[in-house]
């Protein structure tokens, strides 16, 4: 009975082994799955017309290879006029106990969107940082592999968007062949159609509004984190009704305060 147990015990093991890093049909293997469970599960951003992988994503390739994030330190750098942290993200082999990479990231709320950013929103960006920073130092190829870019989406600036894809779409719209000849009427709109179907994010003002409205006191902690860990997924509609949400949700908390 307990060498049943025992080869039960290996099934189950085996069934759940990873991928070895180390031997590239198999890494090969893993980008095909990876390719799979990042798209089903939605685990990227579209950013100019690129897919970035969100660092759930890049989380799920380590832990198929074995190699898990541990957390080094979070230090506060602030000063009297910037709020700002710094991370720093092990990378460790379950299988060897041995450190196989590591990545520092730094988060402020003097950067483009983050100036209402409480503290912990912050530190918790850089530490996010650092470990899609960490997996991408060396799993870059795996994700480029599993037809991705290879840098994690937390890295990326999306508010600077939108002004490169109108740069692009000027040059189309002033061609005076397009206007001349009716025939040719549908290449613009050919042209234009990946422009159309970009992904517009939240600009940096809805950004600054969406925070000031989270720190009025009738917004719950709980709240004020969950919309902070998502705000960089806003698109400008969604950004659009959070406002509105938001501004009837105080108003209406006000009013029953109030009458209380």
């Amino acid at each position: 009975m307990d060498q049943e147990n025992k080869d039960n015990k290996l099934v189950r093991k085996n069934r759940i082994e990873s991928y070895d890093i180390a031997k590239s049909d198999e890494t090969m293997h893993l980008a095909i799955d990876l390719a799979k469970f990042i798209k089903e599960n939605k685990l990227y951003q579209n950013i100019q017309g690129k897919e970035y992988v969100n660092v759930e994503g890049w989380q799920y390739a380590g832990s198929r290879l074995g190699i898990l994030p541990v957390v080094d330190h979070v230090i506060n750098v602030s000063t009297d006029t910037e709020l700002k942290y710094q991370a720093k993200v092990n990378l460790l082999n379950l299988r060897t106990e041995q450190v196989v990479g590591a990545g520092f990231a730094i988060c402020s709320n003097k950067e483009q969107g983050k100036k209402y950013y409480q503290e912990f929103a912050i530190a918790s960006m850089a530490q996010t940082r650092a470990i899609g920073k960490a997996y991408r130092n060396i799993l870059a190829w795996i994700i480029r592999a599993a037809g991705y870019e290879p840098t994690p989406a937390e890295e990326m600036d999306y508010t600077g968007n939108t002004p490169e894809v109108k740069a692009e779409q000027q040059p189309v719209a002033a061609k005076p062949v397009v206007q001349a000849v009716p025939a040719e009427q549908p290449q613009p709109v050919a042209a234009e159609a990946p422009v159309n179907n970009a992904v517009k994010y939240a600009s940096a003002k809805q950004k600054d509004e969406i925070i000031r409205l989270l720190n009025n006191p009738v917004i719950t902690r709980q709240e004020k984190t969950k919309m902070l860990l998502n705000i960089n997924k806003l698109d400008e509609e969604r950004a659009v009704q959070a406002i509105a949400k938001l501004k009837k949700v105080i108003e209406e908390r006000e009013e029953q305060s109030a009458a209380a």
